[in-house]
């Protein structure tokens, strides 16, 4: 049987919310055993954004959980807390985004699991950092993107601050988290030792803004441009005959073989327009003539002319249905479907990474809350009694979904 690059790696995660869970839910597609740790009865609260919901689960949820189990635990009480230990002395990995100082008054920061596996990789996510004059602060997506000067640069130049469309300082953390995890791991196999990764959002958010940055270090102040791009032209959204078209003319090579494709040789032997930076300089005047263009004719027939005859890099502006239902998501099998124990079928968008000897992808779906509680207590020598019990006390929640789920299955 073909295998998964990380088919013998057990991950505990007790991150709640998209930042840390977009991380863990990388490496399950990667082949971890990724085992969310929630809070009896209630769970993540991720499980209640919507609407919409399916069947009373969260779609949102589910975007960043597939693939893992789930196990409630009341990590205030001693019992949780044991089982929680039992649980990362067989672990590689141990995942949380708590505010900082709260996995030390839970018993469960780094000093304290090592003790019962030494060769633990531990990573803490938090908005702001451990040090630092806002390290108290609590974050969101939101304020991330705000504090970090992203929003500085989203939007159009005469209208408010946008944030992006997706949250993209959770998805840039979770995927710092995974590159910090599976770094601990490679590192791990020559050290034999575990280590902490500490990781903050902000932190995180601030590499990506690359141009921005080199900008502000070069004495100028980025501003919002719309769709433009502040050092190269054309490149942005130009408005078509009935919808809109991007456009990213990367290279002086592209620019002349793109004048000649829409027929407007004369601009590559405009003053104006000679070179990138004379194209930067005068963008409103670029813009002004290219739409003037772009007008005469529909989205399609300008992606047929330039991106599949000419081969120049023009695209339509799609909704999201629209990228997510098309002949190249089919092709490629960019969307799969899990069976959910009350959704259904569940579509699922795959990750974008493949290997030629490996396997990635997503197996199984989203949890429901403590699906996984009395099947990850058995594995670990728990009879039906104890589990009854540890129930009836609260340290874990209802121990009937995963029978109601394998009878489902049964049936």
């Amino acid at each position: 049987m073909i295998r998964k690059p990380l088919d013998d790696v057990t991950v505990i995660d007790v991150s709640s919310y998209v930042s840390a869970s977009f991380g863990t839910m990388i490496l399950a597609n990667l082949g971890a055993e990724v085992i969310k740790v929630e809070r009896p009865e209630a769970g993540d609260p991720a499980r209640s954004a919507g609407p919409p919901f399916i069947d009373g689960e969260s779609p949102y949820f589910m975007s960043v959980n597939y693939g893992k189990r789930s196990i409630e635990l009341d990590l205030k009480s001693d019992e949780g807390l044991s089982i929680l230990r039992e649980l990362v002395a067989d672990a590689d990995a141990f995942v949380e985004n708590f505010r900082p100082g709260t996995a030390e008054r839970l018993g469960i920061d780094y000093e304290s699991l090592a003790e019962v596996n030494e060769s633990l990789l531990y990573c803490s996510v938090s908005a702001f950092g451990e040090d630092g004059p806002w390290t108290d602060r609590p974050g969101y997506d939101l304020l991330i993107q705000g504090m970090s000067g992203l929003m500085s640069v989203t939007g159009e130049p005469d209208r408010p601050p946008v944030k992006a469309g997706v949250p993209v300082s959770d998805l840039v953390t979770g995927s710092w988290v995974a590159q910090g995890v599976l770094a601990g791991l490679y590192e791990r196999e020559r050290s034999g030792e575990g280590d902490r990764i500490e990781l903050a959002m902000y932190d995180a958010i601030l590499p990506y803004l690359t141009k921005h940055a080199g900008a502000v270090f070069a004495g100028e102040s980025p501003e919002r441009m719309g769709s433009r791009d502040p050092v190269i032209a054309p490149y942005q959204v130009f408005e078509a005959a009935d919808g809109y078209l991007a456009v990213g003319i990367g290279s002086q090579k592209l620019w002349t073989e793109f004048c000649a494709a829409i027929d407007r040789a004369d601009l590559a032997t405009d003053d104006r327009f000679e070179t990138n930076p004379d194209r930067v300089d005068h963008m409103d005047e670029l813009e002004a003539e290219l739409e003037a263009t772009f007008r005469e004719r529909p989205v399609e027939e300008w992606v047929s002319l330039l991106s599949d005859e000419h081969g120049l890099p023009v695209g339509p502006i799609n909704d999201v249905a629209d990228a997510l239902e098309n002949e190249h998501v089919e092709a490629r099998g960019l969307l799969t479907e899990v069976d959910h124990p009350t959704a259904g079928d569940v579509p699922v968008v795959e990750h974008p990474l493949r290997f030629d000897r490996l396997e990635s992808g997503f197996d199984d779906h989203a949890p429901v809350l403590g699906e996984d509680t009395r099947e990850l207590l058995a594995e670990r020598g728990y009879d039906d009694e104890e589990i009854e019990s540890l129930a009836a006390d609260r340290v874990i929640g209802s121990v009937d979904r995963s029978a109601d789920r394998n009878s489902g299955e049964e049936s």
